[in-house]
């Protein structure tokens, strides 16, 4: 299976593990000037940013993500923020890490703004 089909199962898995724990999904690889999104989901008035990595190993996965990585979906969602009314709302970073066939964790406030 080629990188580009396991990151868009990785996602489809991250989209229905999200929904089934009351999350609404606003936005799919949202793409900005300052770069992409994986998902942008909303769970009352937090609004969170999720990156999905998948690798080998659950562990794998979450050592995957950079600080410079972290920078970016940072900016992106700055960018994204900034054509819309989010007054309110707190803001979240979180990964999610998927190891196939299926384990899934899913890491809250990974990061920060």
């Amino acid at each position: 299976m080629t990188s580009y089909k396991t990151g868009l199962q990785a996602e489809f898995l991250a989209v229905i593990f999200l929904r089934l724990k009351g999350y609404r999904i606003l936005a799919q690889r949202c793409k900005t000037p300052l770069g992409e999104i994986d998902l942008i989901a909303r769970r009352g008035k937090t609004l969170v940013f999720v990156e999905v990595k998948t690798r080998g190993t659950i562990a794998a996965a979450l050592e995957s993500v950079s600080a410079r990585q972290a920078g970016r979906i940072v900016r992106a969602a700055q960018c994204w923020l900034a054509s819309r009314n989010a007054a309110g709302m707190d803001l979240r970073f979180d990964v999610i890490a998927i190891e196939f066939p299926f384990k899934i964790k899913h890491i809250e406030s990974a990061f920060t703004a």
